[in-house]
């Protein structure tokens, strides 16, 4: 099946769906909670938009020495994915707040930290909630091509039986690739995943060019003209380390929820139809990490629970350690997986086993059946 041809997923018979949504619903209504913001998520977004603010301040006032800067500059990097993870993936998907005007003020931020609304919804809330793990579908499972593969149906090059080793650098990369060179290849290119981006509205173009103008004035002409006591050399490298402390974090948390042990890839049959419902493909292609730790919950910003944030993305992370019971009972009633990591260390290291089975396990085994043939 080509990626420009549409998958379209079986009808929900079994209910799944329809129930664990139902029963989601009686807890919001019946304990009077909004599906919102609520007092917690208004604190992470100060303390992240302030920490993020307060940490860019402290850097141009130029008062600290070289080393005190250089670690702010790397604070700066990982806070801006934790605005990414905490505020603007919120907003993004109207989950944040009632107000649309609210969650597009909110979602513009991310603008601030050097991405591109527009690329995202199309990419993350269209193609990659939709065709989850799907080869060739899902723009997620593009993450260096040539270099990183993460899903069974691509054929290893000899370079990626190392992958398990340098993919972690590469994630480093990945956000000196987005504000440079990322956002521009998609939003000319024909297509974003499996959807066809043919036309752009003008003022998207406009906003493209405009946000990234203000974003290299924020974090390269500014603190070239006011920060006077660093060469430009150490410019440069506080400047690489903050953005490679963002790419990092930003593609290493993605990667914890899709590309773990026990995660399926599954393909659409000839005519493009795919074997399960939608809910049910979501429930075997994803998985949380780290849920019952504050810490990795607060910081994440729900990343870690994607089992649910993907079954409700209108829904504030905040809610969702409260949906994962109701979710997780009602997948067990229907006969669906839920899977999870017990931490992020734990997440981690079955990454890691899923890098190297994609690449040095696969490599081994293309050579084996080679050597067969050949016999």
């Amino acid at each position: 099946m080509r990626p420009n041809e549409q998958v379209k997923f079986t009808r929900d018979h079994s209910g799944f769906y329809a129930k664990v949504r139902e029963r989601a619903d009686h807890y919001f209504t019946s304990n009077g909670i909004s599906r919102h913001a609520d007092s917690l998520m208004v604190f992470k977004t100060i303390f992240f938009l302030g920490g993020t603010l307060s940490l860019y301040l402290l850097i141009l006032s130029d008062t600290f020495p070289v080393w005190a800067m250089f670690l702010m500059a790397i604070s700066l990097g990982v806070f801006s994915a934790f605005i990414g993870f905490n505020v603007c993936h919120d907003a993004l998907h109207g989950s944040y707040s009632q107000s649309s005007f609210v969650n597009t003020t909110l979602g513009s931020v991310f603008h601030l930290i050097g991405a591109n609304v527009y690329n995202w919804k199309i990419s993350h809330n269209l193609v990659h909630h939709t065709f989850t793990n799907i080869h060739e579908h899902d723009d997620d499972l593009v993450v260096a091509p040539g270099l990183v593969s993460v899903c069974p149906q691509e054929s290893p090059l000899p370079i990626q039986r190392y992958q398990h080793y340098y993919a972690f650098l590469l994630y480093g990369m990945a956000s000196l690739a987005w504000i440079f060179a990322k956002d521009y290849i998609k939003f000319f290119q024909d297509r974003i995943g499996c959807h066809a981006t043919p036309r752009h509205p003008r003022i998207e173009l406009f906003k493209l060019f405009f946000f990234k103008i203000v974003y290299y004035g924020l974090v390269i002409v500014l603190p070239l003209l006011l920060i006077e006591s660093i060469t430009w050399w150490q410019f440069i490298i506080g400047f690489v380390c903050m953005q490679m402390a963002k790419g990092f974090v930003l593609g290493l948390v993605f990667q914890l929820a899709h590309i773990v042990e026990g995660l399926e890839f599954p393909e659409p049959d000839t005519g493009g139809v795919m074997e399960d419902t939608w809910a049910s493909h979501q429930m075997r292609t994803t998985a949380n990490f780290g849920v019952r730790n504050f810490f990795t919950h607060f910081f994440c910003g729900g990343l870690n629970m994607q089992i649910e944030h993907h079954l409700f993305p209108k829904v504030c992370h905040t809610h969702y350690p409260a949906l994962s019971v109701i979710v997780k009972e009602t997948a067990s009633e229907y006969g669906l997986p839920y899977h999870e990591n017990i931490s992020f260390t734990t997440a981690l290291a079955s990454h890691y086993r899923m890098l190297r089975k994609f690449g040095k396990e696969s490599l081994d085994a293309n050579l084996v059946r080679a050597k067969e043939f050949v016999i």
